[in-house]
């Protein structure tokens, strides 16, 4: 008897998009970087807020030139792309924001996905042909000589640094509350930190129980910025530091742990190198132990 695989279908365009719909759609993605930088020149600049300020009757290009901050052209560019992406609507000849447009000036998830790509990843998106082509980050020399961004994390040029951890700190801020229970549920104590980065799941875990020692492992740069965070709370004596490069497949992990915990982490990597993390990690278990991977991205 022949056995039917199950088909899973996955889209994000609508039933029944004609092609002319299609089209526009496509516009979308052709102009999309033009689009990005205007939008943020609007935000950054502050003609998005102007626009707030004025309230449902909006502004003209000429009253908001007449402020002396922004020049005619700058406004016609800047606000056509707007218009393009329903972050302002025009009404005759005054523009009004739009319910896009104040998710820049007030949604916190729009304003650390927006910084993120902007200062982080938007320079390097132009090697990504070569980089996937070469299966190296080449357009990592856009913040800083290293030959992946876990070695520079600690010391990346501003705006990246604080967009990054702007950007990481909001999705462990709101998971990790959550998944506590998860953790805790079998009373370990000895929990392994992968990846610690800045130490916010650790210093989470150890306010949560005053039985359990954690165990961070990254890179001795970032283990130096968790180490300062976990020292200003007290908790550090209940810490073990392990600097180690896990994409050294020669490297081994601490033994004896009854959880270990990782965040944000794997889905960075490549097969080959998940494997070899897993493998140690699965190594440094005891005869209880177990595992815990939370990717919010």
């Amino acid at each position: 008897m022949e056995m039917k695989k199950s088909c899973t279908t996955r889209r994000f365009s609508p039933e029944g998009q004609t092609a002319f719909e299609a089209r526009y759609e496509a516009q979308k993605i052709a102009f999309g970087p033009v689009v990005f930088q205007c939008v943020r020149y609007a935000w950054k600049r502050g003609i998005l807020q102007a626009l707030a300020d004025a309230g449902s009757f909006g502004c003209s290009v000429e009253s908001l030139e007449h402020s002396g901050k922004w020049s005619g052209y700058a406004l016609k560019v800047v606000l056509e792309s707007c218009l393009s992406a329903g972050v302002v609507q025009q009404h005759d000849d005054h523009y009004v924001l739009d319910k896009v447009g104040y998710c820049f000036l007030s949604d916190n998830i729009t304003q650390a996905n927006y910084d993120f790509v902007s200062d982080v990843c938007y320079e390097g998106l132009a090697q990504l042909d070569r980089s996937l082509d070469a299966q190296k980050p080449l357009g990592l020399k856009a913040l800083g000589p290293w030959s992946t961004l876990y070695e520079g994390m600690s010391s990346l040029p501003e705006p990246a640094k604080s967009s990054w951890f702007a950007f990481d700190h909001l999705y462990s801020d709101t998971s990790f509350p959550l998944i506590l229970p998860d953790v805790l549920a079998t009373a370990p104590r000895q929990v392994m930190d992968v990846g610690a980065n800045t130490g916010k799941f650790s210093h989470a875990v150890l306010q949560a129980s005053p039985s359990v020692r954690v165990h961070l492992v990254d890179l001795p740069q970032q283990l130096n910025v968790a180490k300062g965070r976990l020292q200003g709370a007290g908790l550090v004596d209940r810490t073990q530091m392990y600097p180690i490069d896990l994409l050294d497949a020669s490297a081994r992990l601490p033994r004896g742990m009854d959880l270990v915990w990782m965040s944000q982490f794997l889905s960075c990597f490549s097969e080959d190198a998940i494997e070899s993390i897993l493998s140690r990690v699965t190594a440094s278990l005891n005869d209880q132990g177990q595992v815990l991977i939370l990717d919010t991205f």
